[in-house]
């Protein structure tokens, strides 16, 4: 009977007591709270403790949710839709397969206005802050400009160099 109430409440953990894990076990409806409390506190029953603690160990690493599992669990979806014709479901197994791979990047833009109806100064600060919430991104990516004032003097011959 401990077995059992060990195994009913790991497995059926969140959706029911140990009261109710007791009843399920076979303990009687009188002492069934009292046995749940004792069976779970490790001082009075210390094996049925280790054996709910292995269970649980045991149960999260069957669902455990890692990236490999994940993506070949969706994979198989996938899989199963396309053989069923179902193709939206397909599609939207592949693009959360993709997600979790991190292939897809969520970006939302929230827009306050036209551009049109900004003034000069008010365009110049939105392009200096967005570069400026960028500027990881754009690092090494955007060429230096070419300093045109110093090639233009060099190029340029002097008066006195010319007599």
């Amino acid at each position: 009977m401990q077995k059992r109430f060990a195994e009913y409440l790991v497995f059926n953990e969140g959706r029911t007591t140990g009261t109710d894990a007791a009843i399920a076990a076979g303990y009687s409806k009188d002492r069934a709270r009292v046995e749940a409390s004792e069976l779970q506190n490790p001082r009075l029953s210390p094996l049925v403790v280790s054996y709910i603690g292995r269970l649980r160990e045991e149960k999260l690493r069957k669902y455990e949710v890692t990236y490999d599992k994940h993506v070949a669990e969706l994979g198989k979806i996938r899989e199963e839709a396309l053989k069923k014709g179902a193709f939206s479901a397909a599609t939207n197994a592949e693009k959360n397969r993709g997600m979790a791979a991190g292939l897809y990047v969520e970006r939302k833009i929230i827009k306050h206005g036209k551009l049109e109806d900004m003034t000069e100064e008010q365009l110049e600060a939105k392009m200096k802050k967005i570069l400026e919430d960028y500027e990881p991104i754009l690092k090494n990516v955007t060429p230096e400009k070419p300093k045109l004032e110093k090639s233009k003097a060099k190029s340029q011959p002097s008066k006195d160099s010319s007599k």
